[in-house]
């Protein structure tokens, strides 16, 4: 969020926001990956610039945020969703939940 302009970082936080707030996210802003371990992306979009932070969900409410990234293609890298996997296993294994 330091690296992002003013503008861009009130927009992701907006997002943040609302996934934090709102019972029903619309899937523009939130939405669980397909073939992956249960990662969520949070989708921030201003003008031509997409934005995105994975996580993960923990105990049916808190969102753990793992990564984040400049979107600049269509699908998203497979690297940030490995990096969000290897985070979360972490995170987990600390936690002692796996």
């Amino acid at each position: 969020m330091d690296s992002l302009p003013s503008k861009h970082a009130q927009k992701v936080t907006w997002v943040l926001e609302l996934v934090e707030k709102l019972d029903q996210v619309p899937v523009q802003y939130f939405k669980k990956l397909k073939s992956t371990d249960d990662i969520w992306e949070v989708r921030a979009r201003i003008g031509s610039n997409s934005f995105r932070l994975l996580g993960f969900i923990d105990n049916d409410e808190f969102v753990v945020l793992t990564n984040g990234f400049s979107k600049k293609s269509q699908k998203t890298s497979k690297q940030e969703i490995e990096l969000a996997e290897q985070r979360k296993a972490d995170y987990l294994s600390r936690k002692g939940g796996i």
